[in-house]
Order: structure tokens, then sequence, then C-alpha cells
């Protein structure tokens, strides 16, 4: 089977993600990429691992809401996410049936890799270090323009993964309620882990 990381095989998935989502997605695409190998190397972890997760991540964003509910039943995910998640959340879906899909076209693709494309939308309670630089690098990346962007970038080798992967999830969270937008239902959850473990940090700090 063909190398996944040689140049060869990324150049072909550029080719089809050309033609799979509009140039606005495809240079967000290439933004997480790149950024993510950047995180990688930064933090001292697989940067092919990064580049490739950052660069098929929304291998299946080109999809309208009917279109990716459908794809979810079509690929088997219905049974790993849930109802009320399809009917509820079409948006985040992308992330668990890129990976499905990948898996089943690309079988060489490392099971880490696939992973980080499909918690890149909604977290999860157990994220690798892989995990969260395609996370923190698919709100961070150079054309992502919101706001409190700039600042979170500087912070990138300033501060550990994990606190990265914080504040970027903190910001995340607090956007999608300000905006009145429906929440995963893991995200409590996901926040009070996270919350928890800074909590208990501290404490142990000023013990």
């Amino acid at each position: 089977m063909e190398d996944v990381f040689s140049q060869k095989f990324l150049d072909a998935r550029i080719e089809d993600l050309k033609g799979r989502v509009k140039p606005k997605r495809f240079k967000h695409i290439m933004g997480v990429a790149d950024t993510a190998e950047l995180l990688a190397k930064t933090y001292g972890e697989d940067r092919n691992k990064a580049r490739l997760a950052g660069l098929l991540h929304d291998w299946d964003k080109g999809y309208r809401d009917k279109e990716i509910r459908q794809r979810a039943y079509d690929l088997g995910v219905d049974a790993l996410v849930g109802e009320w998640m399809i009917e509820n959340m079409p948006e985040v879906l992308h992330g668990p049936t890129a990976a499905a899909a990948l898996e089943r076209e690309f079988p060489q693709i490392p099971s880490d890799v696939l992973k980080a494309i499909r918690w890149h939308t909604t977290a999860s309670l157990d994220m690798s270090n892989l995990d969260k630089i395609v996370y923190i690098a698919d709100a961070l990346e150079p054309s992502r323009s919101f706001q409190e962007a700039e600042l979170l970038r500087s912070y990138i080798g300033q501060i550990s993964l994990d606190e990265l992967y914080y504040r970027v999830y903190k910001f995340w969270t607090l956007a999608l309620i300000a905006s009145d937008r429906v929440l995963h239902p893991d995200t409590i959850s996901i926040w009070n882990s996270i919350a928890a473990e800074k909590s208990k940090a501290k404490k142990e700090k000023y013990a």
C-alpha cells in the first residue's frame, strides 16, 4: 500500500480536496495542515502525522446538512454518535464521517491520525497530544480572523500544549454559548474534566 506520508500521497489528496470543498475551505484546510505541523514541531510531536491529520480533517466538509446526515447512516457513524447528534448537530458530523470514510478508502492511515480527525469538531474526554494539535490548529490557522485568534496564536511555544488546548477549548465553548448555538452533549463533561485538572494543579502549586 502507498505510504500515506509520501509527497505523492499528500499531493493526490490535495487534488482530491480541491474537488471536494470550496476555495475558501481549501485555504482553511491548507492553513490547518501548516499550523498542525508547526504545533507538532513546537511541542515535540510527530510532524508527519500532524500534517496528514490537518490536511484530511475537513475531508467531508463539502456535504450539506441533509447529505452529511445520510452519509453518517451510510458509513455506520450513527451507531457511534447517536440520533440526537445527527438530528441537531449536522455541522459537526464531518469529523466522524471523514474518519470512517478515510479508514475504508485508505486503511493504511494510522489509527491515531483518524482519531484526531474524528474528534476535531467536538473534542473528547480522552484527547491525545495529536488530537489537541489538530483541534488547536483548526481554530488558529492563519485565515481565522476572530478577535482572540492573534492572542491565542501568540501563546504557541510560550505555554504548554495542555494550557493552549484549555484556552482554545474555553474560547470556543464560550463563543458557542454567546451565539446561542447547540452544545454537544459531552461539552460540559469535557469542560469539567479540564477545569478539575486545572483546579487540582493550582491547589498542588500553592499547598
